[in-house]
């Protein structure tokens, strides 16, 4: 069933970095963009002091998460070998942060039709509203990404854009952290060829 677009509450909020790892920098044509606009949203998921975790599908052969990303205040940074991140170790970070479940969780990284739709498709079996950023998404081939977040649309994804998550979650003006994130916003995020993404049939789904 599809959720609804609503404000995500920090507090009941989680952030999911997925497999943004060195090995994929040379074969992932939007490596770049993707780096800048993920660091770009991390940035802001720590002043607004939400909980961040991490996973790195099979570092042994992959690399680690890429240094250009500050993923210092990481509650977790998890090894897997399945695709999803909802792993054993995932989940019981996430009862020690929330007691339970969170509400939403923020996903990003790659690749989008692998482990960016697999861990989507878990968190919504469990109830849990997802918003993908979509600029902070990718896969080696385009047409994957874009199939990939028509499909997790269709599920009940809600696909938007790191700015956009970061402006939901400021929503004032008056918010004491209105400063710190006007300036991470004010340089444009980087174009990842999404102004060529959506069928008709997708553009008129509701989220």
């Amino acid at each position: 069933m599809a959720h609804r677009l609503r404000f995500l509450n920090p507090k009941k909020t989680l952030f999911l970095l997925c497999d943004i790892q060195e090995k994929f920098r040379p074969v992932i044509p939007l490596f770049k963009g993707l780096v800048t606009n993920a660091n770009k949203l991390t940035k802001a998921g720590k002043e607004f002091e939400i909980p961040l975790i991490v996973s790195e599908q099979f570092p042994e052969k992959l690399g680690k998460t890429v240094p250009d990303l500050d993923i210092s205040h990481a509650a977790a940074i998890i090894s897997k070998t399945q695709f999803s991140m909802l792993v054993p170790e995932l989940e019981n970070k996430i009862k020690t942060i929330y007691g339970e479940k969170p509400c939403d969780v923020v996903l990003y990284g790659l690749e989008s039709h692998v482990c960016i739709e697999q861990t989507a498709i878990d968190f919504l079996s469990c109830g849990i509203n997802v918003y993908i950023a979509a600029d902070c998404c990718t896969s080696r081939l385009n047409q994957d990404r874009d199939l990939a977040l028509d499909r997790l649309r269709e599920a009940g994804c809600v696909i938007t854009t790191s700015e956009s998550i970061i402006f939901n979650l400021l929503r004032d003006k008056n918010n004491p952290k209105f400063n710190v994130i006007r300036k991470l916003v004010n340089p444009p995020s980087l174009d990842m060829e999404l102004a060529k993404y959506g069928s008709p049939s997708s553009s008129c789904s509701k989220l």
